[in-house]
């Protein structure tokens, strides 16, 4: 079975580490974002989910798209990819741990092997351009 899970991700930097999160029964970080509902933009999807997710307000137009990745879904089976279209953005109020989410972390490269597959190609890219250590 081959099948693509179309996802929008939050880049949140700051000093050299990515915020993530770990949902409720998971055992791996997960970059914020989620899945596009029928008919959403982007941008649409990204500040839904980010909302949902921290609770805080995405500023439409300071998203800048970083990059779109692909790899292996987790806990998926094999042949199922996710494609992360990534975006920066600035954000109003304070990223607290909503809905699904059960701990907010500020990761380094080092902590790769905590993450999702696809996490890891978008911690390889952050890490091979200076911002993530």
């Amino acid at each position: 079975m081959t099948a693509t899970i179309d996802k929008i991700a939050w880049i949140h930097l700051d000093s050299g580490k990515i915020l993530s999160t770990r949902s409720q029964g998971k055992d791996v970080y997960y970059i914020p974002g989620g899945k596009r509902e029928e008919g959403e933009t982007d941008l649409d999807t990204l500040i839904r989910e980010i909302d949902e997710e921290l609770a805080i307000a995405i500023v439409p137009d300071t998203a800048t798209h970083v990059g779109t990745f692909r790899a292996q879904a987790h806990g998926h089976a094999a042949g199922v990819t996710v494609q992360m279209t990534c975006y920066t953005a600035d954000h109003r109020g304070e990223p607290t741990p909503s809905s699904e989410i059960a701990e907010l972390v500020w990761l380094t490269y080092a902590d790769r092997d905590q993450v999702s597959p696809v996490d890891q190609v978008i911690f390889d890219h952050l890490h091979q351009a200076g911002q993530l250590h």
